[in-house]
């Protein structure tokens, strides 16, 4: 199991050498703020509301002194954004207090801060500190137990044992390849088998559209022919950057 994961991994770098975190970014504040933003919805709507966010709050001390009732207004594309306000008030004003009005990069100071667990550190310090870390959301967690590389669905229990199985130095780009994949071919409902790259690996082949054609027609974002879901894409980014809010719908 072990060398087949790590096959995997080889292979998904192959296919993914592009892969980067999908959320628009310029410094860790900003970074941490999307990575809160982005519960229950997609990166792509984080990445629309954004702009106009940080151009109200660019700071930590900016938005702890924000009028809860304006954050809200402004984040409401987001969803549960009255949850997400009192949040992000929250860790702003633990920045501006505790923190000089910078975010930590350690683990142990940015979970105890307002909303913020396991998985929004570790993109934090995955993507702005360079500090590996794995990243369990919903498509690392379901493509994992589809290759069998774990059984748990406690997040903290498949971060450890995937953590196992890799080298630390794997750990963060390791996450973006296998959200790449669970975003644009290995989906929940139906995978693109047929159009799956590391397919002779996959112990849940089959489970999807094995027909090549019919697979073809499931890619999404790049793959698909579509815009991917940041507005502003890294350079290597082969694919079209996505629409901000008001323009041309991308795939979801």
């Amino acid at each position: 199991m072990i060398r087949r994961a790590r096959r995997i991994n080889r292979e998904l770098a192959e296919v993914y050498p592009y892969a980067h975190p999908e959320l628009d970014f310029r410094n860790p504040f900003e970074l941490l703020v999307a990575t809160v933003l982005s519960a229950q919805t997609t990166d792509l709507r984080v990445n629309q509301t954004t702009p106009a966010l940080f151009a109200a709050y660019p700071t930590p001390e900016d938005m702890a002194a924000a009028v809860p009732e304006e954050l809200e207004e402004i984040i409401r594309p987001t969803g549960f954004f009255r949850a997400k306000a009192k949040a992000l008030l929250g860790i702003s004003q633990a920045l501006r207090d505790d923190f000089g009005g910078e975010v930590p990069g350690r683990l142990e100071d940015l979970v105890n801060l307002p909303g913020v667990g396991r998985k929004t550190a570790n993109v934090v310090l995955g993507n702005a500190f360079g500090v590996p870390g794995i990243t369990v959301d919903t498509h690392f967690g379901r493509l994992v137990r589809r290759w069998k590389w774990t059984e748990q669905e406690d997040p903290e229990k498949v971060e450890a044992e995937i953590c196992a199985i890799f080298p630390k130095s794997e750990w963060t780009m390791l996450s973006h390849r296998v959200v790449f994949h669970g975003r644009r071919i290995c989906h929940a409902r139906r995978p693109a088998c047929g159009a799956c790259p590391i397919a002779p690996l996959c112990p849940a082949y089959g489970e999807g559209e094995t027909d090549p054609e019919k697979a073809k027609k499931l890619l999404k974002y790049e793959k698909g022919g579509q815009p991917g879901q940041r507005l502003n894409p890294p350079a290597d980014y082969p694919g079209l950057p996505a629409q901000p809010l008001g323009g041309a719908p991308a795939a979801v």
